[in-house]
């Protein structure tokens, strides 16, 4: 099938909230009329999400599971399932739904009206946010910000929305260029995006706070700083110009198991 969007789902033990969310999901794309696959990547659960997406792929002929042979991070997650997309739109989206599917509506209307890229932002109208962070979150998710756009220059109000949409030939090629596959991965493709010349634009969506969020700015915030000196040396070293190159004939992430 042709489809027009791929919704990619990164999920780590989340049989609590994997079904509602493929609920939401499916619910949202027949209520739309999209043509759309949803691709859910397991990054090694040891619960029964990978069996709870399957049941849903065998009733569902446009959702599928793919399978990391071990944990390896939302990032590696993410590009595992951008790399198998087919849609000409492909969209990530958190398991957690903290961003209402429906808001993907925003960021298709930016693809379409010529953006290579679409972020989500939740900064640009604050009005929009319908359960905001603990203060603390706030704040550390605040200075991460400034120091993304200071450190690796990027001039984006919330880089770190775990939802955004790309052209299908912008996701492969920034993707392919990604070295991140932790929490850090979303600066260096916009990063990437940026350098490449692409058009990206910030699309300010409904968003709520999840207490059940996993990311630890304590623990996580120390490994993102890391990633953005990563991406810096790499940009000083030329390995994404590299990169570029070759990233045309690279495969997609190996180890995939479908049901």
């Amino acid at each position: 099938m042709n489809f027009e969007y791929s919704i990619v789902l990164p999920a780590y033990n989340e049989r609590q909230r994997i079904e509602k969310a493929l609920q939401s999901i499916l619910a949202c794309i027949q209520a739309c009329g999209w043509i759309a696959e949803v691709i859910v990547v397991d990054d090694g659960s040891t619960d029964d999400t990978a069996a709870i997406v399957s049941r849903f792929a065998e009733e569902n002929g446009n959702v599928s599971l793919i399978r990391n042979p071990m944990n390896r991070g939302k990032g590696y997650s993410v590009r595992n399932g951008v790399l198998h997309a087919q849609g000409r739109t492909v969209l990530f989206t958190d398991t957690d739904m903290s961003t209402p599917i429906e808001e993907a509506k925003r960021l298709f209307a930016a693809i379409e009206s010529g953006a290579d890229v679409a972020i989500g932002s939740r900064w640009l109208q604050r009005d929009l946010q319908t359960n905001q962070q603990p203060l603390y979150r706030r704040f550390f998710g605040r200075c991460f910000n400034l120091v993304t756009r200071l450190f690796v220059r990027l001039p984006f109000v919330d880089t770190q929305c775990g939802f955004k949409a790309f052209t299908n030939q912008a996701a492969r090629r920034l993707f392919l260029l990604q070295t991140i596959e932790r929490w850090g991965f979303d600066p260096e493709i916009l990063f990437n995006a940026v350098h490449c010349g692409m058009r990206v634009v910030e699309v300010p969506v409904s968003w709520g706070h999840d207490d059940r969020s996993k990311v630890s700015y304590f623990k996580d915030g120390s490994r993102m700083l890391l990633d953005l000196a990563r991406i810096r040396i790499n940009s000083l070293l030329g390995r994404y110009r590299g990169n570029a190159i070759t990233s045309e004939r690279r495969e997609p992430a190996d180890h995939t198991l479908r049901p």
